[in-house]
């Protein structure tokens, strides 16, 4: 299909690097511990009709969520769309997660009965009068959404319903959704899933695929008494124009919609159902197959290889100044003890008396410190979890609720770490202090958020949040985050002012005329190449698993990528921090947080390349959207990697310094 990504190929990996993805937790099924399940649901058991009882089930239902597209930002509810629609059940509640990404999962009509097989049951029938105006902007909304390739979600026993087809190389892939339909252009060329079937040739023609074949796969329980599980559950849209519509025998040519048709329009929603035992699947793996599909791990494992010789790049430089030129420094100050000595001290030790001397706009700089330090915490923790399987696709939305989760409740290191550093700076205006920590950036995020969800709203999409939830996320910021701020700012404030180990004279010193490399923005832009460029292959899936609707389930490379970052943003900042040294300028305190931060301006400049390069999306309100969202991300990204910096040169400077002896 013509806007897919290309599929690449997976490995074959020797036994020991499997068993590494493993520990890394590539493999994204839920894990078994004894009876216990992680994550998410337990099996479920499904046995025929005539045995059913309360720990076997004979009734299998199908779930439908958002439809959505690559071309478009905006997802819809199904019951945007004019399908058939369940007549009762019972709507599964949705996790914060879940809601915050527009999830929208509700019951179907397509109901089925285990080990029962049905060929082309008719589900409902929809018509349409061209002259109605009702009618012709359900036509018009369908389609619209087809032109766009909007894709159906299903969910059977909490696993998406697939679509694999071959693509390039003879390769299969598994798409966890299926279009809607497609559309012959006035040219004749066939768009996205037209390709598929060769009756689909008229010009300026939609079709519908409003039948599909679906095949579900189970494996007996060994006890045998137990039933079976599910294991994976496959489908293939088709189109037909059914002969007898009321009596539908899926013959006849496929479902066409001409944009010149007028008068009635008949659609038929019909589909068949079989059942296979495959003994081979095992529940706890049965995502694999999908995941097995997708752009796969040798590319991650050249991507950890490309960070880690930057690491040891950085690790060998730093080394070498910390033994080799440090280690000389410090031992020749030391043995200054005469005066005519002391007068040609050179280099770092100069500067002493100004190293700790406190920053302009020390106030803005403290509070980024303590977001960043809520973020830091926060992301670590996430990643951690997410590695050991708690985080994985089968628990839907549980990523992004454990984020939030943590983000409120990690605000008392938030307002110690602004509130510790801001008195070191010798500032006094503490209320203000941890006002603006626990409002600033949390506030620009929220603005950000509420614009975006207005436009949602606007444009009738299923991931515009509810008022109740927006309230709830209101609640959480001002009853639980605030106030732990606070708690944790008057702490901050009760404790000493961090003890340097020098003086800072009384007049500051003047700074000699610096190089270009020694120059503020010259450092500042040359820093963040390093730590973005043990990211950018890693920031490639996580893009397209949020733009281009693609699954992630990496997490132990991206644990790995996250401590390769923290380690390559403390080494690159403290590198240039000793450079600026050398050169005479203490400036230190700002610089260090925006030589790591700006590597956030290279996630920026990357997210632009990636629109235009990779996306098809159309359309204003997309196009706002995608770089709202992406602003949202770069500012998270700079509090994050600027914190790492600060941190990084903060505990170099106190090193160094507290091991000279100065007069």
């Amino acid at each position: 299909m013509s806007a897919r990504l290309p599929v690449l190929s997976p490995p074959r990996w020797p036994r020991l690097l499997l068993l590494l993805l493993l520990l890394l937790g590539a493999a994204p099924g839920p894990r078994r511990s004894g009876a216990f399940y992680l994550p998410g649901l337990a099996p479920v058991n499904f046995c025929d009709e005539e045995k059913k009882s309360d720990e076997c089930k004979a009734e299998i239902e199908l779930f439908v969520n958002r439809l959505d597209s690559v071309e478009s930002v905006l997802p819809y509810e199904y019951t945007a769309f004019d399908f058939c629609q369940a007549s009762e059940g019972k709507r599964p509640s949705e996790n914060l997660g879940q809601v915050l990404f527009g999830e929208r999962i509700e019951p179907s009509p397509y109901k089925f009965t285990f080990n029962k097989e049905d060929t082309c049951k008719l589900v409902c029938t929809k018509t349409y009068h061209t002259e109605k105006a009702e009618d012709k902007q359900k036509l018009e909304f369908l389609k619209k959404s087809m032109l766009l390739n909007y894709q159906h979600h299903w969910i059977v026993d909490n696993m998406p319903v697939t679509w694999c087809y071959d693509v390039e190389d003879g390769q299969r892939f598994c798409n966890p959704g299926f279009p809607i339909g497609c559309y012959i252009t006035d040219k004749g060329h066939a768009k996205d899933a037209c390709v598929i079937n060769s009756e689909f040739h008229e010009r300026d023609t939609f079709y519908i695929f409003n039948h599909v074949d679906i095949k579900i796969y189970y494996h007996v329980v060994e006890t045998g008494s137990m039933g079976a599980r599910l294991v994976a559950a496959k489908l293939e849209p088709k189109s037909f124009k059914h002969t007898h519509v009321d009596k539908p025998d899926c013959s006849g040519p496929p479902m066409d919609i001409s944009n010149k048709a007028s008068g009635e329009i008949k659609i038929a929603y019909t589909y068949s159902v079989s059942f296979k035992e495959d003994d081979k699947i095992r529940w706890a793996s049965r995502w694999d197959y999908i995941l097995e599909s997708m752009p796969h791990t040798h590319i991650q494992w050249f991507s950890i290889m490309n960070s880690l010789v930057i690491v040891l790049f950085l690790s060998g430089m730093v080394a070498m100044i910390m033994l080799r030129t440090l280690h000389k420094d410090i031992a020749r100050y030391n043995q200054m003890d005469s005066t005519e000595d002391a007068q040609e001290e050179f280099g770092w030790k100069l500067v002493h008396g100004d190293i700790f001397r406190p920053p302009r706009k020390g106030m803005l700089l403290s509070v980024f410190l303590g977001s960043g330090t809520q973020i830091l915490i926060m992301t670590f923790v996430t990643l951690f979890f997410a590695c050991l399987g708690f985080l994985s696709p089968a628990n839907r939305g549980a990523l992004m609720t454990c984020a939030v989760v943590l983000w409120v409740l990690l605000g008392t290191p938030a307002g110690y770490v602004a509130a510790r550093f801001y008195k070191s700076f010798g500032g006094e205006k503490w209320k203000t202090n941890v006002l603006l920590t626990s409002f600033l950036c949390p506030g620009i995020v929220f603005a950000d958020f509420f614009i975006m969800n207005l436009i949602l709203w606007g444009e009738g999409s299923s991931a515009a949040i509810p008022f109740g939830t927006l309230v709830a996320i209101l609640a959480l910021w001002f009853c639980i985050s605030v106030p732990l701020t606070f708690i944790g700012a008057y702490f901050g404030f009760k404790k000493n002012a961090i003890e340097h180990p020098v003086r800072t004279n009384q007049i500051p010193r003047q700074i000699p005329e610096q190089s270009f490399y020694t120059k503020p923005l010259p450092g500042i832009v040359m820093g963040g190449i390093l730590p973005f460029g043990c990211i950018f292959i890693q920031l490639f899936f996580i893009l397209n698993s949020i733009w281009s609707h693609q699954m992630y389930y990496m997490f132990g490379f991206l644990f790995l990528v996250f401590i390769i970052l923290v380690i390559t943003c403390s080494e690159a900042t403290i590198l240039l921090c000793y450079f600026h040294l050398c050169a005479e300028d203490y400036h230190w305190q700002w610089r260090s947080f925006l030589t790591s931060g700006f590597t956030a301006v290279y996630f920026l400049i990357y997210a632009i390349h990636y629109f235009f390069s990779k996306l098809q999306i159309t359309g204003t309100a997309s196009t706002i959207l995608y770089f709202g969202y992406t602003m949202i991300m770069v500012l998270i990204f700079f509090l994050f990697t600027g914190t790492i910096g600060f941190f990084a040169c903060f505990w170099f400077v106190t090193k160094i310094y507290s091991v000279v002896k100065v007069d």
